[in-house]
């Protein structure tokens, strides 16, 4: 997937259809003068609605679309007859999609299965033809409902990619990399900071034609939970993963103190997501000799299992693939 083509956040202004008014009609015909009333209702106006689409994975259909726009209802007509609901304009959307109020921030509700539909603003109701209002006192009402307007509201519609694993890391931890060798994927790799500005999806082949899908999120910096580094943009992606894979290179001043900095950065964003399953890969292991790789075990934090990792060198990688499976079946 491009970077050009991600779009994980889009901002639009949606405006449901108002409902069409009750018609104000008495029965007429060859035989009947002065028949009893039979206006129909009105129709109601077309709700915006949000429907998850598996097949998907951007918002990039919504970016350059900021006003969203369902039709009205029709007016109700003679012979109790309702007039017919306005078109609902119903927007595709990937799985992991989270509405939002612009105004209040609320979240309205999340987008997780395919063919799922969720209205995000309501068209308003058909009003009701005189039929309705006839009784035993007033035979001839003559007056009918007019519809309720549509509303206009402007909403936020947030991305939060989908995937089993999801790689936690500074930048230059050899994410991207990894899972170059471990999948299909082909983000882009160089030797500097924030290579990946945006998360690639990739799908991993293990034993008996199994599969889990990977998910290499943009490098965290100390002070992301603050927004730091576009750090909220970063972090809610990790949100929907089952297993956080923590990547942390074996040249690092001190692997433990880089690890809990991460975690600390998880912790102050959402301290659910210290909840979930978490693995530690220690990378570029193949530049190690086995005496190098006891003095470095030292440094291994006590509470998360650790695997040596050489995503170049092919070393490590199907017993970390192996703890991954284990862990997302746990």
């Amino acid at each position: 997937m491009a970077s050009s083509n991600f779009v994980d956040y889009v901002k639009i202004c949606c405006r449901s259809g108002k409902g069409g008014a009750g018609s104000t009609h008495f029965h007429r015909d060859r035989t009947t003068a002065k028949g009893g009333p039979d206006g129909g209702n009105g129709g109601r106006g077309g709700h915006v609605i949000l429907k998850g689409n598996s097949h998907i994975w951007t918002l990039l259909n919504l970016k350059y679309r900021k006003h969203v726009i369902a039709s009205h209802g029709s007016p109700g007509s003679s012979g109790l007859k309702t007039g017919k609901d306005g078109d609902d304009e119903i927007l595709e959307v990937p799985l992991g999609t989270v509405a939002k109020d612009a105004d209040s921030g609320k979240v309205l509700f999340e987008i997780t299965e395919h063919n799922q539909q969720e209205v995000l603003v309501s068209g308003g109701r058909g009003g009701l033809g005189n039929d309705n209002f006839k009784s035993s006192t007033n035979r001839t009402p003559r007056y009918a409902q007019p519809g309720e307007p549509g509303k206009e509201e402007w909403k936020i519609l947030e991305l939060k990619v989908l995937a089993d694993v999801g790689l936690v890391g500074f930048p230059n931890a050899g994410k991207s990399t990894l899972l170059s060798v471990v999948s299909e994927a082909k983000p882009e790799i160089a030797n500097y900071p924030f290579t990946t500005l945006v998360p690639n999806l990739g799908i991993v082949g293990y034993r008996d034609h199994k599969s889990f899908v990977m998910a290499d999120i943009p490098g965290i910096i100390e002070g992301a939970h603050l927004g730091k580094g576009l750090g909220h943009r970063f972090l809610r992606h990790i949100e929907r993963n089952s297993v956080l894979l923590f990547m942390v290179p074996a040249d690092a001043d001190n692997i433990e103190k880089e690890y809990n900095i991460l975690l600390n950065e998880l912790r102050q964003y959402n301290p659910e997501l210290i909840d979930k399953e978490r693995i530690l890969a220690v990378t570029k292991c193949d530049m190690l000799d086995e005496e190098l790789k006891a003095e470095l075990a030292q440094e291994f934090p006590k509470d998360i299992q650790v695997v040596c990792i050489s995503s170049i060198a092919n070393m490590g990688v199907m017993e970390l693939k192996d703890l991954i499976w284990k862990k997302i079946n746990s």
